[in-house]
């Protein structure tokens, strides 16, 4: 049995699980905790309804296919907020300035959110802190006018 064992090893390559799905919950943690304290909050809870919220403002200004672009730049755990309850069928907005656009991230879930007039930049300080930022940069200059300035801290 052993042998046929060492046989099979030797003929089939083993997919590892990606480092990126191994470590998601440890680095949504970093980030988490990265938002919570850059935004002044007091709790997770609040920061996760505040990136909740940006993501999502910044989702509704891109085509579907943009969407999944910037995704993919995305740690897995973020990559899922940002995809999650997506409504299709919704039509794009355009990029506005950024305090509109803040007007929009504090009224999601407006009995729930606390997110402070600083929070996109907030958001997006933390987000290049924790993931690649260079390859976040590569994304954004792919996307519509607008995006680069959205996530400049």
């Amino acid at each position: 049995m052993a042998a046929l064992a060492a046989f099979v090893r030797g003929r089939v390559s083993i997919m590892t699980i990606p480092m990126e799905y191994r470590q998601a919950s440890v680095d949504f943690d970093r980030f988490i905790l990265d938002a919570r304290d850059t935004a002044g909050l007091q709790t997770t809870n609040q920061a996760y309804t505040m990136v909740q919220a940006v993501l999502q403002t910044f989702r509704r200004r891109l085509e579907i296919s943009e969407a999944l672009i910037f995704a993919n730049a995305l740690p897995p755990v973020l990559r899922a907020i940002f995809v999650a309850d997506w409504d299709l069928e919704e039509p794009t907005v355009p990029f506005s300035g950024r305090v509109a656009m803040t007007r929009e991230v504090q009224a999601f879930r407006v009995n729930h959110n606390v997110s402070p007039d600083s929070a996109i930049a907030d958001v997006a300080a933390a987000l290049r802190r924790n993931i690649d930022e260079a390859k976040l940069d590569r994304v954004l200059v792919q996307l519509p006018q607008g995006a680069v300035d959205f996530w400049r801290a």
